[in-house]
């Protein structure tokens, strides 16, 4: 799926999302850096309200008091800490050069924000190409103007460049919120269908803000109508409204497909199903297959109906996120690896990307089976790319299980060891928290029951994934996991590990629980390297 908006993840973060789209979001988040910082602010937002608005007792004027303290948080400084709002890393890709073989008419470079290290290296290289225009539009209100200078375009992304100007002729702060508020900024097709993918970047001492829109997957596409609608600009009520249209028809023409002729292999009961690379002035796209083996899916099939009958189809559903993935570098014609996707890096304890611009995966069907589509940032010289598998990667069903007492944690902690994964657990607790729910009003207390676990991960071990909660009854409870895995080692030279399960549907702590792992995701190391040319 393509990065969510901001407004999505903040109701992802206050559950308020139907259970199918937590599904989809939490798989999402699980695999995307970017989208996994930004929940963690949201949650670090939602937390400063609660700690803000937690007190002793509830006097009668509670409301009053709760949107008196909520004031001065709206009206705090906006955070300088993450500025690239669902616009991914950027990095380096696998195209071919492109000043000697673009159209002459698109050979006038703009320069501008398009010029600079505030935007990535593809948008600045299809900028000096030619594949830039400077438009100049601009509308005034309350005596602040809105300007748009440049637009960037190719068939895989549009970006805009704009600034925010005072009655006085002053640049300021180019942050426009977009979630929680009625500002609008969006795309539409040549037939007014509004297109998903907005991102937004800002930077500190910046003149400029970026707005991009992913053009990746969307088929036909001969012009796209950038619609700005804003009512609030640099804290000012007001009307902003221009649309700017970009013709890609001349555009596309530098784009160009390269089947990769169903190149396929098998490895560790997972299918690869290599389809073609798609090479755009500011970004490039491959496009491939993976799937469970006939057998491996007979046998996964079989674990999931057991444990759907042990526990209950709704637990098992829904953070499970049973499927497959692929592990791989690309080299150019030195051998040397300038991009990874899923790798495990030096220094890091988790699996990421290098040279990754934006990815996604649609389900096909089966379970395991995906249509995946990577998204990569050009290279500045011409050359030949190699794709090398260098391993598979497996989300599938677990038989751990662990027993705990939760009013006997803080005094004796549970420790426990699972394919790499060195956990404690230190507390199962009701808290009582103030709900954040836009749904609830006036806002609620809720009570949520929080397993806590912390300890270490050796590289490359297996992720733990959902799991299922059973009192000394043998009731099953739905749950949330969470966590976190570090790039700093412990004093056992393992990654530092956090890891929460929340549970919203159980009324008192029981006096025993055992939890039961659903889902493991492992990473299978190639014996042999499967190698596919990027190239005629």
């Amino acid at each position: 799926m393509n990065c969510p908006t901001i407004d999505k993840l903040s109701q992802y973060v206050d559950n308020l999302l139907t259970e199918q789209e937590l599904v989809d979001l939490s798989t999402h988040v699980k695999d995307c850096n970017d989208c996994k910082h930004m929940v963690e602010e949201l949650y670090e937002e939602q937390k400063f309200l609660i700690e803000t608005l937690q007190t002793p007792t509830l006097p009668d004027d509670f409301a009053s008091i709760i949107l008196a303290q909520l004031e001065p948080y709206e009206k705090q400084p906006k955070k300088p800490a993450w500025k690239r709002r669902m616009l991914l890393a950027a990095g380096v890709v696998l195209a071919v050069g492109l000043s000697t073989t673009l159209n002459p008419s698109f050979a006038k470079w703009v320069g501008g924000l398009f010029a600079t290290d505030q935007v990535d290296e593809g948008l600045k290289i299809a900028s000096n190409a030619g594949m830039a225009e400077r438009v100049n539009r601009k509308v005034t209100d309350q005596g602040i103007t809105l300007r748009v200078e440049d637009v960037v375009a190719d068939s895989s992304r549009v970006a805009l460049s704009y600034q925010i100007v005072n009655k006085k002729g002053k640049i300021q702060d180019s942050y426009i919120e977009l979630a929680d508020s009625k500002n609008e900024i969006f795309a539409s097709d040549q037939n007014g269908t509004r297109l998903e993918g907005v991102s937004m970047g800002w930077q500190d001492g910046s003149e400029y803000g970026l707005i991009e829109f992913s053009l990746r997957e969307q088929e036909n596409l001969e012009e796209v109508k950038v619609t700005f609608d804003l009512v609030e600009l640099d804290g000012v009520k007001g009307s902003w409204r221009m649309e700017i249209p970009v013709d890609l028809k001349e555009r596309n023409k530098f784009t160009t497909t390269l089947s990769l002729n169903g190149a396929v292999t098998s490895m560790n009961g997972v299918n690869i199903n290599m389809k073609e690379v798609r090479f755009a002035p500011s970004s490039s796209e491959l496009l491939y297959e993976t799937s469970f083996e006939k057998e491996e899916l007979e046998k996964l099939e079989e674990k999931i109906k057991d444990l759907k009958e042990k526990f209950g189809e709704e637990i098992v559903r829904s953070f499970t996120n049973y499927g497959t993935a692929i592990q791989y570098h690309i080299e150019n014609e030195e051998k040397k690896a300038v991009y990874h996707h899923n790798s495990f890096l030096e220094g890091k304890g988790h699996p990421s990307d290098s040279g990754v611009l934006q990815g996604s995966g649609a389900e096909m069907g089966k379970i395991g089976q995906v249509a995946w589509n990577e998204s990569f940032i050009p290279q500045k010289e011409d050359g030949k790319l190699t794709f090398v598998l260098d391993g598979v990667v497996k989300t599938v069903p677990s038989d751990f299980s662990i027993k705990i007492k939760p009013k006997e944690l803080k005094n004796h902690p549970v420790s426990f060891e699972y394919e790499g994964n060195y956990l404690t657990i230190k507390e199962a607790d009701k808290d009582l928290t103030f709900s954040l729910r836009k749904s609830l009003k006036p806002i609620e207390i809720e009570s949520i029951f929080t397993i806590k676990m912390e300890g270490g991960k050796e590289a490359s071990s297996s992720n733990l994934g959902a799991w299922a909660l059973v009192d000394n009854k043998g009731k099953a409870f739905l749950t949330y996991p969470s966590g976190a895995i570090l790039d700093e080692k412990d004093e056992n030279g393992r990654y530092k590990t956090t890891f929460d399960i929340k549970s919203y549907d159980i009324d008192e702590v029981p006096e025993e629980l055992t939890l039961h792992l659903l889902s493991v995701t492992r990473y299978e190391k190639a014996d042999d390297k499967w190698e596919v040319p990027l190239y005629k």
